[in-house]
């Protein structure tokens, strides 16, 4: 009744209509009724909206998870999003922050530019390729096809480095489709030093072919060297195209046990013999390896007669002649490629977090601005020099349980000179952008070709196998009938059921 007599007291501020017989009210007057969040039917908040709340966010936080970016909006407003709504926020307020992808692929060339300028002795090759408008030739821009680098510091670590090379490659996933590739090695105290990279159009011949070659005339230079990768048919087809830059005695091509593994088991699926695969690799003695080669020719030829395919020099410790220095897996790459995945800094980005700095206070940015770039670079070197020496007790450790050769021993690559001499080379740091060459080079753009034309999230593109055992999941169960194939929502006995209760 209360409401009904605020209604009528209130008169005043409505009007009626009578159409067709039907009496319609609307209100002129103000609303009281307002509310601080948005109700759970509402339909105007959209990633536009989300991207503007959480800016602070992601410019505090880049790598800021979706799941947080929900948490958020839900916190503001009472409301919560889909992941997708929230995912395509997230990408609006970064490309806010930071720039789109056409501004990330035109500052690429200026940002090599001046990182050549700092530093002369880096190393940086591009592969263009003509832009057209319509079938117009456009003389000033250039579309990027392949970008080969290598910083000086880890040019000159490679020398002091054991003689071993990991290669591999991981996906782009964004706004354009691509490959990043990366070569690490490692000192004599066990640390993973990144050496080259490459952005390349996709894993195919000529593009392992182009980051090869390159590792080879500007980092790799010297012979005796084992590369280890995994069995991609385009590594393979790239290392025959090398013209014996990457084949004995110059170089020794080894293959990864753990895609050994995995090739094993698409093969045969005999999930109880992976074990006995791997252990054949690991043999350190030909005594072993031919035991462990009996236990599975026992259990089929079929087996040993796949794996007779593989030269045993490319994948049993037994036969590897040293060069691989007890490294079995690409697991040194891989960690980098996890790394970087997760790494999503642009030079966008530097402007940022100094301009953050400078807005608590000028008296931090004047006082940073006081303290010599290479005595900051010292300080780390000396640090890293620091740990190596805390960590020497490890280095002979791991010559006894590799049982490492004797050529590998007289190289020296593991003593500790050597692991300080990794690490003398400074990064010379770019600076504000103010101070950069001006840059009279072409501008370059995406391969339209390579624009990913689905929106949304991006959805994983590789194909998942026996390495990815834990993210293989068992097909879709229903609860109520115990099929395969859809949930207990979707499920017809459960829409029959309802059918009849509201009969």
């Amino acid at each position: 009744m209360e409401t009904i007599c605020v209604f009528f007291l209130d008169m005043e501020a409505w009007c009626t209509r009578r159409i067709c017989g039907t009496v319609f009210w609307r209100y002129n007057g103000s609303h009281t009724c307002t509310r601080a969040t948005i109700s759970q039917d509402h339909s105007k908040l959209d990633s536009i909206t989300i991207a503007e709340a959480i800016k602070p966010l992601v410019e505090a936080d880049p790598s800021l998870k979706v799941k947080s970016v929900i948490a958020e909006v839900q916190s503001k407003f009472n409301y919560t999003v889909s992941y997708r709504k929230a995912w395509l926020a997230k990408q609006r307020a970064v490309e806010k922050i930071f720039g789109g992808w056409e501004a990330s692929f035109e500052a690429l060339s200026i940002w090599f530019e001046a990182m050549c300028h700092k530093d002369p002795s880096a190393v940086v090759h591009f592969e263009t390729m003509p832009a057209y408008q319509g079938d117009e030739l456009v003389g000033d821009i250039q579309v990027l096809h392949r970008v080969f680098w290598s910083y000086y510091p880890c040019i000159r670590a490679f020398r002091h480095c054991k003689p071993i090379v990991q290669v591999d490659g991981t996906h782009l996933y964004g706004k354009y489709k691509g490959c990043l590739l990366v070569a690490v090695s490692q000192d004599g105290n066990n640390n993973i030093v990144p050496i080259a990279f490459a952005i390349v159009e996709g894993e195919t011949s000529d593009a392992w072919h182009f980051f090869l070659s390159n590792l080879r005339q500007h980092v790799v230079t010297w012979d005796g060297v084992g590369l280890i990768s995994d069995r991609h048919e385009s590594i393979n087809a790239a290392v025959e195209r090398s013209n014996g830059a990457w084949s004995p005695p110059r170089a020794f091509h080894m293959f990864c046990i753990r895609h050994i593994k995995s090739n094993f088991l698409r093969k045969f699926k005999a999930l109880y013999l992976q074990k006995l695969v791997v252990n054949i690799g690991y043999s350190r003695t030909v005594r072993e390896y031919e035991v462990r080669y009996q236990q599975l020719r026992e259990r089929g030829e079929a087996y040993t007669n796949w794996l007779n395919r593989i030269p045993r020099e490319q994948y049993a410790l037994a036969f590897d002649g040293g060069y691989r220095w007890g490294h079995m897996t690409t697991n040194l790459v891989e960690c980098i490629n996890s790394v970087l995945k997760g790494y999503s800094r642009t030079v966008r980005e530097y402007e940022v977090r100094y301009q953050q700095l400078r807005e608590r206070g000028e008296a931090y940015t004047n006082w940073l601005n006081r303290i010599p770039r290479e005595q900051l670079n010292e300080l780390f070197t000396r640090r890293a020099e620091a740990e190596a020496r805390i960590n020497a007790g490890h280095v002979f450790s791991e010559v006894v349980t590799s049982k490492l050769h004797a050529n590998q021993l007289a190289s020296g690559n593991i003593q500790m000179d050597q692991v300080r001499r990794v690490y003398r080379a400074r990064f010379r740091l770019l600076g504000n952008p103010t101070t950069w060459p001006a840059y009279n080079g072409p501008r370059f753009v995406p391969n339209p070709y390579l624009r990913r034309v689905s929106k949304g999230r991006p959805r994983m593109t590789r194909f998942l196998n026996e390495m990815d055992m834990r993210m293989l999941r068992r097909p879709r169960r229903c609860t109520l009938c115990g099929a395969e194939g859809h949930s207990r929502s979707r499920c017809r006995q459960s829409a029959g059921t309802n059918a009849d209760g509201a009969q």
